[in-house]
């Protein structure tokens, strides 16, 4: 076996591994149709490396030349799709259609000429080096932005640029009189080593764009209180702090709010309906709060809300909004002329280490707003200091 058959192989192993690797990566990603047309990608591909061999060894080289052209022209194709719906950035399958079918007419048109020129070789790799160039102008066009994202960008690009320099290097050192002489050429050792090498690069950056965002998931997952849709205790103190690191001067706000008279809801509808309600009401404040705000569940029905920037005046307000659209809502499942009422508790503070403090005010604050009766906004007041003065005799 000589070395250009030993990368053909490999490069068959690598492609099938990477297959079944993106498949098992389909199960978990939330991009599980893009990481299957990956995996389709990698195997169609992989076919090109048993042509490759069956233009060496069989009677009919054009055939099978066309056969491994096509199969990993059709995997860059695939490749290409998986990324679209991984990046959102979908490729017209009209244009792709004719893109390959326009490829393989040219690749019929220049197997007659003589191999080794520029015309043949060149025209040749064409394809091959636009194909990548079009999933890098993808990744380009995308919204992502992550270093990841960035590090694919390059590497798709250097595998276009990488075709054409294959052209020129198959003109300067040859590559074979004969499309069968071409396992045996120096250039098929280099051709295949290469190839190898960026397939295993790409394979392993498309993993770990996948992995990636399997793992950002899966936080997000921990992070967010399954049923009111707004961050659990865990989450919200997370991303408090790093609003607070984006924002480090104040003031800031923080809106403590408890729904008022939870319990009989749940005793006299049950606790199907007081998760409605809960539901509900995690979705208004997701649906009200600034870009820039926090929201999470801190308790069975307690929330609490930082307003980074926010003065005093304007989150009172902010907060008697919430309160007003509150008690105009009707909640699935409960009677008609049902409503809810919540209670909001307001404190301000200039630095990000006072969050502990404030959050006492706060909840003083939501104390005094439920001892008022219920469905009123109520801001701390610091308690008034107090001197003694002593008379002299």
């Amino acid at each position: 076996m000589n070395g250009a058959n030993f990368f053909l192989i490999m490069n068959l192993l690598i492609g099938l591994s990477f297959c079944v690797v993106f498949l098992i990566v389909s199960t978990r990603s939330r991009s599980a149709a893009a990481a299957r047309w990956i995996a389709s990608a990698y195997a169609i591909a992989s076919l090109s490396t048993i042509a490759e061999l069956l233009v060496a060894y069989t009677d009919w080289p054009k055939l099978f030349a066309l056969m491994a052209f096509s199969s990993v022209l059709g995997g860059m194709v695939l490749i290409r799709i998986g990324i679209g719906k991984l990046y959102g950035v979908p490729a017209s399958p009209v244009f792709l259609g004719v893109f390959f079918a326009a490829s393989i007419l040219l690749d019929l048109v220049i197997y007659p000429l003589p191999r080794g020129t520029f015309m043949h070789s060149i025209s040749y790799q064409v394809p091959f080096a636009l194909i990548m160039a079009h999933s890098a102008i993808a990744i380009l066009h995308s919204t992502r932005r992550m270093m990841i994202d960035r590090v694919m960008l390059v590497l798709l690009v250097l595998a276009s640029l990488q075709f054409i320099g294959k052209g020129v290097l198959a003109v300067l050192v040859g590559a074979g009189q004969t499309a069968q002489d071409y396992v045996h050429s120096y250039y098929a050792l280099v051709s295949q080593s290469t190839t190898g090498v960026f397939v295993v690069i790409i394979g392993l950056m498309l993993l770990s764009v996948f992995v990636l965002e399997i793992m950002a998931d899966e936080r997000t997952n921990s992070e967010v209180d399954s049923l009111s849709g707004v961050y659990n205790r865990r989450g919200f103190d997370v991303h408090c702090d790093l609003a607070l690191r984006r924002r480090a001067m104040g003031p800031h706000a923080l809106i403590l709010c408890d729904l008022d008279h939870f319990k009989r809801v749940n005793d006299t509808y049950g606790h199907f309906s007081g998760d409605s309600v809960i539901r509900h009401f995690g979705a208004l404040l997701l649906a009200s709060i600034p870009d820039d705000a926090v929201v999470g569940r801190i308790g069975g029905e307690e929330f609490c809300i930082l307003l980074p920037g926010v003065p005093l005046d304007a989150a009172v307000m902010f907060a008697q909004a919430l309160r007003g659209s509150v008690a105009m809502q009707t909640v699935p499942g409960l009677p008609a002329g049902f409503h809810i009422t919540a209670s909001f508790g307001v404190a301000v503070f200039q630095h990000a280490h006072e969050l502990g403090m404030v959050m006492r005010h706060a909840d003083k604050a939501l104390y005094d707003a439920k001892a008022a009766g219920r469905n009123c906004v109520r801001q701390y007041r610091a308690a008034p200091a107090f001197s003694v003065v002593s008379s002299g005799a």
